[in-house]
C-alpha cells in the first residue's frame, strides 16, 4: 500500500488529567466542647417537649372541631392557644435544627398569640 493512500487517522486524544486529591484540611472536633454537650442536652429536652406540644396541638384541634360542630363557631380562646402553641413549636424546631441560637420557652417568655 502506498503511503499516500493510507486512511486519514486522527491523533489519539490526550490522556485525561488525574483526579484532584481530596483536601485534607483538619476539622476541629467538638467532642470535648462542653457547650456542644449542653446544647445536646437542651435539644434532647426540647425534642421531648416538642412531642408533648404536638399532642397538645392535636387535642386543641379536636376540641376546636367539636366546639365548631356543636356551637357553630370557633372558640377564640382555643384559637389563641393554638396560635401561641404553633409559634412555640416553630421556635423550638428552629432551635432543634440549629437555625437559631435562641432557646425557646422555658428559657424565654412564652410566645404571645398575635
Amino acid at each position: 500500500m502506498d503511503p499516500s493512500e493510507q486512511p486519514n487517522i486522527p491523533p489519539a486524544p490526550a490522556p485525561a488529567p488525574a483526579p484532584a486529591e481530596p483536601r485534607t484540611e483538619a476539622r476541629k472536633s467538638s467532642f470535648g466542647d462542653s457547650a456542644v454537650w449542653m446544647r445536646g442536652l437542651y435539644m434532647l429536652l426540647l425534642a421531648l417537649a416538642f412531642g408533648v406540644g404536638q399532642t397538645l396541638l392535636c387535642v386543641a384541634a379536636i376540641a376546636q372541631f367539636l366546639w365548631l360542630l356543636f356551637a357553630g363557631e370557633a372558640n377564640a380562646q382555643v384559637a389563641r392557644f393554638g396560635e401561641s402553641l404553633s409559634r412555640w413549636l416553630s421556635d423550638t424546631a428552629r432551635y432543634l435544627t440549629c437555625a437559631s441560637e435562641v432557646k425557646p420557652f422555658p428559657w424565654a417568655p412564652w410566645p404571645p398569640a398575635v
